[in-house]
């Protein structure tokens, strides 16, 4: 059964959804830093510290799902599929008669 859907185009949507979170994470790494960073407070009461811990535990938990969720849309892309629209592209689309 033929795919009705492009393949180039979710692979160009998951290249630019790449790039957006890219452009994400940064800012949270540079959070996560700031946490780390506030944990060496001295006399940093625990209820605080859990605070800070648990945004840690969120940071990587984001970055993890949202670069996983991102592998996946790859990963379901059917290869052969999307080297033969590679193909096609290459050569450009027929012409049609009707």
């Amino acid at each position: 059964m033929p795919i009705k859907w492009s393949t180039l185009r979710v692979m160009e949507a998951a290249d630019m959804l790449e790039k957006h979170i890219n452009a994400a994470v940064e800012p949270l790494e540079c959070a996560r830093e700031v946490a780390k960073a506030a944990l060496e407070l001295p006399h940093l009461p625990l209820y605080v510290d859990q605070h800070f811990r648990g945004l840690l535990d969120d940071i990587q938990r984001a970055t993890d799902r949202f670069k996983g969720r991102l592998q996946s849309i790859r990963d379901d892309v059917p290869k052969d599929a999307l080297e033969a629209e590679q193909r096609r592209s290459q050569y450009g689309t027929p012409l049609s008669l009707v």
